[in-house]
């Protein structure tokens, strides 16, 4: 089986583990979700080593089914890869609902 290719779990001086601290974007009308402090819809936040798209999604209250569009660090997730633990220090989490126009 391969290697995963995870960086190793940060510590604390006390073995604690240290949060992780990335950019979640959310847009359109899902910005209103974002934390305080949230600047042009980014927001710098802390997930725990080994979160999943989907934790990160359910934890900000945004319903699954209008994450529709989901970019980890640009680069589009299919819904079936939201459930895996790709999230690494300063990445860049994005999400938009649908939208419709003409």
């Amino acid at each position: 089986m391969p290697a995963c290719s995870r960086a190793p779990q940060r510590l604390s001086p006390v073995g604690v583990p240290v949060p992780m601290r990335i950019t979640l974007k959310l847009y359109a009308t899902l910005g209103e979700l974002l934390p305080k402090g949230a600047r042009e819809n980014a927001a710098q936040i802390e997930v725990a080593d080994g979160a999943t798209p989907n934790q990160i999604i359910d934890r900000h209250r945004v319903p699954r089914e209008l994450a529709h569009l989901v970019l980890h660090n640009g680069v589009f997730m299919a819904p079936e890869q939201r459930d895996l633990p790709l999230i690494k220090e300063g990445d860049v989490l994005a999400i938009w609902p649908p939208v419709a126009g003409g």
